[in-house]
C-alpha cells in the first residue's frame, strides 16, 4: 500500500511564486537577494498555516544558488532550524552560538531558522542580542512567529520584520481548485468556497479540511456533502430563515430553529452567522458593494434575489437586532429564548398587527379618542368626546362600520328630522400625577328642529356639515346646563390639602418640588391662593406643577373656581429649619416660653 502523504506536505510550494497570497512579500525578498541588500536578521510574523516557514526554507535555499554550478542542490546541509518551543533555555541559545562561529563548507551562507522564537525565556533572548546585532558574515537568522507581541523590544529593533497576512477566501479556493484537478477530483464551486471560508485565511487547514472532505465524499465534492461533513451552516439555511422572518412566519421560523439545534449546532454561531447574511443582502443591493460578497456565482444570484424582497431600513434594523442578541448571548441565562425572541423580533419588524385598511372606513377608527356609538335610523347618540376628520363623499346605500356596527348612509333627500346629543358624565383626573379628583357633574343637551329646513344631501360628510350650519343659522334651540361645586372653605382646610399633595409628591421621589410647596405657606384671599417663592427659576419649577395641585385642590375643597397666584419675592426667606439651632429659634417664635423653659433646667440646644 502506497504511504499517504498530506496535501498540506505534498503540495508545500518549492519556490517563491508558488506561494499562495504573500505576493508583496515573496517579491520584496527576490529583489532583496538580486540586489545584495538582505538583511542579516529576519522576522517573519503572521497568522499560522500562511506560509512563513516555507518562505523561511525558500529564501535558505534561494540566498546559496546563484554562482554555483549544480543547480539541483538545495543546500540542506547549510540550513539549520531550532524548534524555540522544544529549545528555548540558555544553554541551547549558546550551543547556537557556538555553532554560528563555524563557516559553511559549501555555498556562501549559514541560515538558522528559528521557529516559535516567542517561546524563549528571557534569559535566552538576552543570550541572543549580542549575536543577533554582530553575527558573523556569513550567518543570517530567520525567525518565525505567530505572536510578535511576546518578543522583548530589543530584539524586535534588531530585525527586519515581515508581517504575513492572512489569505484570502478568492486565493485559498483558486489553490484548492488546482490541487482537486491535480488529484482527478471533481467539484463545485461553492464546496471549496466553503472550505475556503472554514479555514479562516490559513492554507494549511484549508488543505487539512480538503483531505477530510474528499476521504468522505471520494472524488465528487459537492456543496451538500461538505456541510454535511464539516457540519457547518451554509448560505442556503440563512437564506430559508430569512425568507420565513419577511414573511412574519414566526411558527415556521421556531421549528426551523429547533431543528438547526437538533443538528448539533450552536445558537451563538446561528446568531452571528444571521447578522452576517444581513449584511451580506445589504452588500449585494449596491452593484460597487457586491466585491465585498466573499461567495461562489451561485450563492450571489440567490443573494441578489433575496436582496430585492428587502429594503435597506429592514437589514439596518435586523443586523442591529441580531447584533444585539450576540452580544447579550454569553451572560444570558436562557440562551434559546434568547435567539428565540430575538428571531421574533425579526420577523416582526415588517408585521402590521392591525391589518386593517383605513380606507374601507369613511370616519377611521384612530380619529376617535374614545369609541362608544350607539346611532339608530334618526338618532345619534354619542357618550365620549369623539374627533372627526373629514372624508371623500359617501355613495348613498353605503354602510360605515363604527365600533362594531353598521351604520347605512340613506338618500340626502330623506334628511335628518332630528339630531339629539345625549347626556354624559365626565370625570376629571390629573394626568401627570396620577392624583384622583372628585367628580365634575357636567351635563348638556342640544336640540335642533329642523323640519322647516331647505334640505341639503348627505352622501358626503361635508354635506352634513354644511347643513349643522344652516342648522345653526336657522330656527335651533339651544340648552345648555352646567353644574360646577363651588363649595366654601376656608384657609386651614387649603392648608391641609396643600400639605397632604406636597407629601404625597415627596413619597413619589420629586423631593425640589415638595420643597418648593412647602417653602412658605400660601395665603388665601377669597378663591385665589397666593404664594411667594424666592426667584423666578423657582417660579418655572412650580408652574410645572400647577395644574396638578390646581386639580387636587379642586377636587378636595369642592370648589372649581380656585385659583393660584405665584409671586416672586427675592427677599422672602424660607422658613425651613435645617440646623438644631434654626430649628430652636423656629420654636421659639411659635412659644416663646420654649426659651424660659430652657433657661430654667440648663438645657443644650
Amino acid at each position: 500500500m502506497e504511504e499517504f502523504v498530506v496535501s498540506a506536505r505534498k503540495y508545500r510550494p518549492q519556490t517563491f511564486k508558488d506561494v499562495v497570497g504573500q505576493k508583496a512579500i515573496t517579491n520584496t525578498l527576490l529583489n532583496a537577494i538580486e540586489s545584495n541588500h538582505l538583511a542579516s536578521a529576519l522576522l517573519f510574523t503572521g497568522p499560522r498555516g500562511v506560509g512563513k516557514t516555507t518562505c523561511a526554507r525558500i529564501l535558505a535555499r534561494k540566498i546559496n544558488q546563484p554562482g554555483y554550478d549544480d543547480p539541483l542542490e538545495d543546500f540542506a546541509f547549510n540550513v539549520f532550524e531550532l524548534d524555540a518551543a522544544s529549545n528555548n533555555s540558555v544553554d541551547d541559545i549558546r550551543n547556537l552560538i557556538d555553532q554560528v562561529r563555524i563557516p559553511p563548507q559549501t555555498g556562501k551562507y549559514k541560515v538558522y531558522i528559528i521557529d516559535e522564537v516567542h517561546m524563549l525565556s528571557a534569559a535566552a533572548f538576552n543570550a541572543f542580542l549580542k549575536t543577533l546585532e554582530e553575527p558573523p558574515k556569513h550567518a543570517i537568522f530567520i525567525l518565525a512567529t505567530t505572536e510578535k507581541h511576546k518578543i522583548i523590544p530589543t530584539i524586535l529593533s534588531r530585525c527586519q520584520i515581515f508581517d504575513f497576512k492572512r489569505i484570502t477566501v478568492k486565493d485559498a479556493k483558486e489553490h484548492l481548485a488546482e490541487v482537486a484537478e491535480s488529484q482527478g477530483v471533481k467539484f463545485e464551486d461553492d464546496a471549496l468556497h466553503i472550505i475556503a471560508q472554514k479555514a479562516d485565511g490559513a492554507m494549511r487547514d484549508a488543505l487539512s479540511i480538503f483531505d477530510r472532505v474528499v476521504s468522505f465524499c471520494g472524488n465528487n465534492l459537492t456543496r451538500q456533502a461538505v456541510t454535511e461533513n464539516l457540519n457547518v451552516l451554509d448560505y442556503e439555511t440563512y437564506i430559508n430563515i430569512t425568507d420565513l422572518i419577511i414573511e412574519n412566519k414566526i411558527p415556521e421560523l421556531l421549528m426551523a430553529y429547533n431543528e438547526i439545534l437538533s443538528k448539533g449546532f450552536d445558537g451563538h454561531h446561528f446568531i452571528a452567522g444571521l447578522a452576517s447574511h444581513f449584511r451580506d443582502l445589504l452588500v449585494s443591493k449596491t452593484p460597487s458593494t457586491i466585491t465585498l460578497l466573499e461567495v461562489g456565482e451561485q450563492a450571489q444570484k440567490l443573494y441578489g434575489i433575496q436582496s430585492q424582497k428587502t429594503t435597506q431600513d429592514f437589514l439596518l434594523e435586523g443586523i442591529q437586532i441580531a447584533n444585539e442578541c450576540d452580544l447579550k448571548y454569553k451572560i444570558s441565562q436562557n440562551q434559546r429564548l434568547l435567539v428565540e425572541l430575538c428571531l421574533m423580533q425579526l420577523a416582526s419588524i415588517t408585521f402590521d398587527g392591525e391589518k386593517k385598511k383605513a380606507e374601507s372606513y369613511i370616519i377611521p377608527p384612530t380619529h376617535f379618542k374614545i369609541a362608544n356609538y350607539s346611532i339608530t335610523d334618526k338618532t345619534v347618540v354619542e357618550k365620549p368626546t369623539i374627533e372627526v376628520e373629514v372624508q371623500p363623499e359617501i355613495n348613498p346605500g353605503e354602510s360605515i362600520e363604527v365600533e362594531g356596527e353598521s351604520v347605512e348612509i340613506v338618500d340626502g333627500d330623506e334628511g335628518l328630522d332630528q339630531l339629539t346629543i345625549g347626556t354624559y358624565e365626565s370625570e376629571k383626573t390629573s394626568i401627570e400625577n396620577n392624583v384622583d379628583e372628585e367628580p365634575i357633574e357636567k351635563t348638556q343637551t342640544t336640540t335642533i328642529d329642523i323640519e322647516s329646513e331647505p334640505k341639503v344631501s348627505a352622501f358626503s360628510l361635508a354635506s352634513i356639515k354644511a347643513k349643522k350650519e344652516l342648522l345653526e343659522a336657522g330656527k335651533s334651540i339651544i340648552k345648555e346646563e352646567t353644574h360646577l361645586p363651588t363649595e366654601d372653605f376656608n384657609e386651614t382646610d387649603m392648608l391641609l390639602y396643600w400639605n397632604k399633595y406636597a407629601q404625597r409628591l415627596g413619597d413619589k421621589g420629586y423631593k425640589i418640588m415638595e420643597s418648593l410647596l412647602l417653602i412658605n405657606d400660601p395665603k388665601l384671599n377669597g378663591t385665589t391662593i397666593t404664594l411667594e417663592l424666592p426667584n423666578q427659576g423657582s417660579k418655572i419649577d412650580f408652574e410645572s406643577e400647577k395644574n396638578g395641585l390646581l386639580g387636587y385642590l379642586k377636587g378636595h375643597l369642592h370648589n372649581h373656581n380656585i385659583t393660584i397666584e405665584v409671586i416672586v419675592n427675592e427677599s422672602v426667606t424660607t422658613k425651613k429649619a435645617f440646623t438644631p439651632q434654626e430649628k430652636y429659634n423656629r420654636l421659639t417664635e411659635i412659644n416663646s416660653n420654649l426659651d424660659i423653659l430652657r433657661k430654667t433646667f440648663e438645657l443644650d440646644i
